[in-house]
């Protein structure tokens, strides 16, 4: 939705099954419209678009799309995002590392991204930006030498190439988000920045890097990481990094009691991998690979109120503390915070707890829907008290 300050609000449709596009778009009609109806009846309304690799295929038929189109006008809905993070299937099997996969050193990836470009710059509407968000370069632990790197480097730049193409040939402003995430290549802002300085070196600066690279601002995984918004967004914006989406999403947080770490286990699905990552009493953070990882590796500390966790668990926004579970609202309240001061700083938000089917009994006591509408609930409620919305 369109807020009264030019930002734009939106959930992201990865919270749905759907591989095919036909099964994308029953997905919209089943859940989508129905939020729509109850969060946004009159206005239009903004859609985070996921396409798979498969639904994309599909999507770009000309006839799919015209029909697409003419579902969007006939709804009034709009899209100003499309998430082309997870390539494949993505619910209801064994994801984990697979997400990443294909990663940016392949051309399938490349592929796939350029064809989300071109059903984007379709969709989106004349005089509002487009991204797409995507897998952040690849697994660390896929990443194997400077080869690698470099094969990395060079598709993301030949996407950036085919961007900048049908951004001139179509007048849309389109732009690629790298999203940073635990354990990926691109984790912590600081090696974000890096990577964006070494790409504009061996590019000579080209100016299609400032002005179609960007990164998505997931609030979970910055969270994750211990960075605090002020630190993690100054870094950017000093090496001169657009911040295209901000993602608006709680990560759980927690010392890891006895009691704590029995709650946990509910938590350690075969769905998603849940990074960890631990802070200890002297401030040194241990990373680990997944939350069963964590809680067989990690041994009781004789005072567990001296290390905190933090878990790559996308939780609802409005979800509250409980005796042994915390979340990390707090960084995405402190992001608002910094909009609330420069609203030119972004745009463009998406609330993502895509986790819904894994999610613990207590934290999904309601339908789909009804959880999608707290969310909207609660965020415009944090938004209008700092005269965002």
């Amino acid at each position: 939705m369109l807020l009264s300050n030019g930002h734009h609000l939106a959930y992201c449709t990865n919270i749905h099954r759907g591989e095919t596009w036909q099964e994308t778009l029953s997905a919209l009609e089943q859940f989508t419209l129905p939020v729509r109806n109850r969060v946004c009846p009159n206005k239009p309304y903004a859609i985070g678009l996921r396409v798979s690799d498969e639904a994309s295929r599909e999507l770009a038929q000309p006839q799919s799309i015209l029909h697409f189109r003419r579902w969007l006008e006939r709804n009034n809905c709009y899209i100003f995002t499309i998430n082309g993070f997870p390539f494949g299937k993505f619910h209801g099997e064994r994801v984990k590392e697979k997400v990443y996969m294909p990663d940016w050193m392949s051309q399938d990836r490349l592929n796939y991204t350029n064809r989300l470009f071109d059903i984007l710059a379709q969709l989106v509407p004349h005089g509002v930006e487009g991204s797409v968000s995507t897998v952040p370069g690849s697994f660390k632990e896929l990443v194997k030498g400077p080869e690698h790197l470099r094969a990395i480097r060079a598709n993301i730049f030949h996407c950036l190439e085919h961007i900048a193409r049908v951004s001139a040939q179509t007048g849309r402003n389109l732009h690629l988000a790298l999203e940073p995430e635990p354990l990926c290549l691109l984790e912590t802002t600081n090696e974000t920045v890096l990577f964006f300085d070494r790409l504009k070196a061996e590019n000579h600066n080209d100016a299609r890097i400032r002005e179609h690279l960007a990164v998505n601002y997931d609030t979970c995984h910055i969270a994750v990481e211990f960075e605090t918004p002020q630190d993690a967004i100054a870094r950017l914006r000093k090496h001169d990094v657009k911040i295209s989406k901000i993602h608006l999403s709680s990560a759980l947080k927690l010392f890891p009691t006895a009691e704590a770490r029995a709650g946990l286990a509910a938590f350690a699905d075969d769905t998603y991998l849940h990074q960890v990552v631990a802070r200890g009493a002297d401030g040194r953070l241990s990373r680990h690979r997944d939350l069963n990882v964590a809680l067989t590796s990690l041994q009781p500390a004789a005072d567990p109120m001296s290390e905190e966790w933090r878990v790559h668990f996308h939780i609802p926004l409005h979800s509250v503390a409980t005796e042994w579970m915390d979340n990390t609202s707090d960084h995405l309240l402190g992001v608002l915070d910094i909009l609330q001061q420069d609203p030119r700083l972004c745009s463009y938000l998406e609330m993502e707890t895509y986790t819904w089917e894994v999610l613990p009994p207590e934290l999904k006591s309601r339908s789909v829907v009804d959880q999608l509408v707290a969310e909207y609930e609660w965020c415009l409620a944090q938004m209008s008290a700092r005269g965002l919305a």
